[in-house]
């Protein structure tokens, strides 16, 4: 038995190689001329990119700030004193918030927001302030020392002195107290401060006798 052979199967039309030819250099233009346009407009695509996620980045750090800023909380320096818990600067703001944050506990904090000239350039950098407090201390004489120990009576005043850790630049927030009970209770009933000072420094004897007897 022999196989028909389809009349259609003669003469089929295809391509020759002239058309091929020409077919791949068409389309060989047309991409060169694709990766030509994307190359002049893929830099400004890319700098625009940039430029808008940068004015996010910006809009969310100021909208932090004046968040920041809004909820700053009115604390005075001391329970006497009016003046508040505030340093502002033309370039820095130093004042006390609620905290607020995931590792944050209950309670106030320091915050300060400034403006910070780093190797990248002028950052705006929030962070909670750092401080160091120094203490001193004045007895009766009114002078001021460093220390205090070892001594028969409490300071008459006792003044905290808080700087910056990165500028060391003194707070106008120091401030000092008084000291409520400076001598001991025997000198309420003493003639003067020196007697009862020297009735006081001197030892107790083991016996009011002056001493046991054998």
């Amino acid at each position: 038995m022999k196989l028909a052979h389809s009349p259609n199967c003669e003469g089929v039309a295809g391509f020759t190689m002239i058309e091929a030819v020409v077919t791949l250099a068409l389309m060989g233009f047309i991409l060169a001329a694709l990766a030509t346009i994307t190359a002049q407009w893929l830099p400004n695509w890319n700098h625009g990119v940039g430029r808008v996620q940068a004015e996010e980045k910006l809009a969310l750090g100021l909208e932090r700030a004046t968040a920041d800023l809004a909820a700053a909380e009115f604390i005075p320096v001391s329970v006497k004193a009016r003046q508040v818990f505030f340093d502002g600067t033309d370039r820095s703001a130093t004042f006390v918030r609620t905290a607020m944050g995931p590792n944050a506990g209950p309670g106030l904090e320091v915050i300060r927001i400034a403006e910070v000239n780093n190797s990248s350039g002028w950052n705006l950098v929030r962070t909670r302030a750092v401080y160091r407090v120094t203490f001193s201390y004045a007895g009766i004489d009114r002078v001021w020392r460093d220390s205090w120990q070892q001594q028969l009576l409490l300071p008459s005043a006792i003044r905290l002195t808080l700087r910056d850790v990165a500028t060391r630049r003194k707070l106008s927030v120091s401030t000092a107290t008084l000291v409520h009970v400076e001598l001991p209770l025997d000198c309420v009933v003493a003639t003067s401060v020196d007697a009862c000072l020297n009735a006081y420094s001197k030892p107790v004897d083991d016996a009011q006798g002056g001493g046991s007897r054998s």
